[in-house]
């Protein structure tokens, strides 16, 4: 199977920056929407490199190419396409179906989801307990007791979840958190995550493919945080045999995580891609002096290798 041009997949770290004061809602695009820089616990957006910086011109290089493309604001559309009553042994509820798609340019990788009524109130509370000033304004569809399942009732929620998320997106920090963002792609991530635990590595890139468009999509301020999806499908690539693919997946997390020496998958990925690199029959001199050179920086005890590191993403 071909490398995805996109692939990715969030290593969560915490919240998003928080809202300025006295700013609600954007509602036009007045300037570059930029990382904000914070520690690893946080949406791990990239801090400049100080006077006293150790990195490269190539790395510098990397470094600032990969922070125009971050100032550049994504804007997405949500639609509610469609719905379908869902009847199980003991529940009946209604499953809507969200597109995302960007916009400003024709969009080849629109995501397609499916949640459900109580899936829009857990994002909604969780929201409220950080953003609860920041929403205050955003109307919640409400819950009914009896004519949930009305071709009318449905209708209207589709109308009303659509202008839910739209609102939602427009604040920034909303938009950025993690509850917005798990919202949108966990359950997938957790379902593929759990394939390639178990082997299923095909069925496993099947739903990284997916999701990973939406995904760097909603991350573009934090590409970071694409970084373990991404190694999941150097993992599952490379135990399909398809080195070539895994490569491409590895490079594209080098690239999120330019750098990012301290962070977790730094020093494995590296590993993993010398390794790749010895077998393609390319330049695999070049990653292991960066991970010597790491490694004379900053000593680390040897830890985890990176499929042990990917397996325990999204166990909870």
């Amino acid at each position: 199977m071909a490398s995805p041009k996109h692939p990715g997949g969030p290593g969560w770290m915490g919240h998003g920056a928080q809202c300025m004061a006295g700013t609600k809602q954007e509602t036009s695009a007045t300037g570059p929407d930029l990382p904000r820089p914070g520690p690893e616990g946080h949406l791990e957006a990239r801090s400049s490199p100080g006077s006293n910086s150790s990195m490269t011109t190539r790395e510098l290089q990397e470094y600032w190419r990969g922070e125009k493309g971050c100032w550049r604001r994504v804007k997405l559309l949500f639609e509610i396409s469609s719905a379908r009553i869902e009847e199980r042994k003991v529940s009946k509820f209604v499953m809507y179906q969200i597109v995302v798609i960007q916009t400003g340019s024709f969009d080849s990788n629109k995501a397609v989801l499916e949640r459900r009524y109580s899936d829009f109130e857990t994002l909604q509370k969780n929201l409220q307990k950080t953003f609860r000033e920041e929403i205050e304004d955003v109307v919640f569809p409400r819950k009914h007791l009896t004519g949930n399942f009305t071709e009318e009732m449905i209708s209207e929620r589709k109308l009303a979840f659509k202008e839910y998320l739209s609102l939602l997106y427009a604040i920034r920090c909303v938009r950025r958190s993690r509850e917005f963002i798990d919202f949108l792609t966990r359950p997938e991530l957790r379902e593929a995550f759990g394939c390639l635990r178990a082997g299923q590595y095909t069925k496993a890139l099947d739903i990284l493919v997916r999701v990973a468009p939406l995904l760097e999509k909603l991350t573009a301020h934090c590409p970071v945080m694409l970084v373990p999806a991404l190694c999941a499908m150097l993992v599952c690539h490379r135990d399909l045999e398809r080195p070539a693919e895994a490569f491409a997946a590895g490079e594209r997390a080098l690239q999120c995580l330019q750098a990012r020496e301290g962070h977790r998958y730094y020093a494995p990925l590296l590993d993993a891609m010398i390794r790749l690199a010895y077998a393609l029959g390319k330049d695999f001199a070049s990653l292991q002096q960066r991970l010597e050179e790491s490694q004379l920086r900053k000593p680390t005890l040897r830890g985890f290798t990176l499929k042990e590191l990917t397996v325990r993403e999204y166990l909870y």
